[in-house]
């Protein structure tokens, strides 16, 4: 099997819901990524054989395949497709994982995987929502009532369940939602966000143009203190508003090719796809699945924990990276060291590629090896991908 080999990522500032990027239309945004990665690979458009898109509410601005959408306002040639993934929040992981596979097996050259998600246009939960107003019902067949009798899939209830299963406490959790935001201003504040950042510009109310490129969502003056007085979202729980990921505005893509792509490209690989595999596991709790997939990713690859210098894992809510930690062992210095959704913003279906573009240019910057990234997803899944460094 053939080797595939990340050359160019990038990724936009995430925006506040209604902050900077609300006037950007999301086919628009996710176009703005699709260009940088040309320029930052010196690609001809028309050598581009797939988009693959991850995207969550595939409805509105985001519907009618936004991948192939995102194509066409792109300056990338009618001859160039695009196919849009949901695989929740890891669409754009697994869309990552698709352009790798296809490259891999040698159908394809370059194939660019990427992301996007206006959470302000196209609101968490509308697709659901616009259904069930219009009379359509909803995903619970009864098929899977009789599987799940009396369940409520919950993202926040699985968030909840976490922190109790592996003995979590809200402090711990408060602690490390102060931290998330520390270590994004310190990334921040020195630059390591620099070469990963596509700057968008941006009309303010009195008709200003200026360039969006510092993530809206890192709180500058946050204090443990305040974090920890922020109300409980369930009483007698553990999560609140501050130990769970912000809703964000973003678009994200890296460009995958083959040995053959390097050379049509003439350009340098920033990081090779050393292992990629996804996994089912327990869709009441839901967000656990990280923990097994890592543990059979890092078996499968011949690894252990300690030989990964850095970790990505989505900050859905804090309980996720905190047991994550705990029960496989990783040093947390190694975890998110320029923070997590919580400060950063999660943009659902840009997340996954926004997150790879973090770790291939946090390893560079770090001088590591390995790699990997994680997260959980809705309906209990995990895309785990391990990167190495070249």
């Amino acid at each position: 099997m053939g080797e595939a080999y990340i050359v160019a990522a990038t990724r936009t500032a995430g925006g506040r819901k209604g902050g900077k990027m609300k006037d950007w239309h999301p086919v628009d945004l996710g176009a703005t990524v699709l260009n940088d990665l040309l320029d930052r690979t010196g690609a001809d458009p028309a050598l581009v054989e797939d988009v693959v898109m991850g995207c969550v509410m595939q409805v509105g601005e985001q519907s009618i395949n936004v991948a192939r959408n995102a194509v066409l306002a792109s300056r990338m040639p009618e001859s160039v497709p695009g196919t849009s993934v949901d695989r929740q929040c890891g669409s754009s992981q697994q869309a990552l994982q698709f352009a790798a596979q296809a490259v891999m097996s040698g159908t394809m050259d370059i194939v660019i995987a990427a992301g996007v998600e206006s959470m302000t246009r196209v609101p968490m939960g509308l697709s659901a929502s616009l259904a069930a107003q219009a009379g359509f019902g909803n995903y619970m067949s009864p098929g899977i009532q009789a599987q799940y009798p009396n369940i409520q899939f919950s993202q926040f209830m699985g968030a909840e369940m976490m922190a109790e299963k592996y003995g979590l406490t809200k402090d711990e959790l408060d602690t490390f939602s102060y931290e998330s935001h520390q270590r994004a201003i310190a990334a921040t504040q020195a630059g390591a966000f620099k070469n990963e950042i596509i700057g968008v510009e941006i009309t303010d109310a009195e008709g200003n143009k200026t360039i969006h490129s510092i993530d809206e969502g890192i709180r500058f003056d946050a204090s443990l203190e305040g974090i920890k007085g922020v109300k409980l979202l369930r009483e007698g729980g553990y999560i609140t508003a501050a130990s769970s990921s912000q809703i964000c505005d973003g678009a994200s893509g890296v460009m995958i090719v083959s040995e053959k792509g390097l050379k049509e490209l003439g350009v340098k690989p920033m990081a090779r796809i050393h292992h990629l595999s996804v996994m089912g596991h327990d869709p009441v709790i839901m967000l656990e699945a990280p923990l097994p997939a890592t543990e059979r990713a890092l078996k499968r690859a011949g690894m252990k924990v300690d030989e990964i210098d850095l970790y990505e894992v989505n900050e859905a809510f804090a309980s996720v990276p905190v047991a994550f930690m705990k029960s496989l062992g990783v040093d947390p210095s190694r975890v998110n060291p320029n923070g997590g959704a919580i400060a950063l913003g999660h943009p659902l279906g840009a997340s996954g590629t926004k997150l790879m573009t973090t770790l291939v240019h946090g390893l560079e910057a770090r001088g590591g090896r390995y790699g990997l990234q994680t997260m959980c997803e809705g309906g209990g899944m995990a895309n785990v991908t391990i990167v190495e460094r070249l």
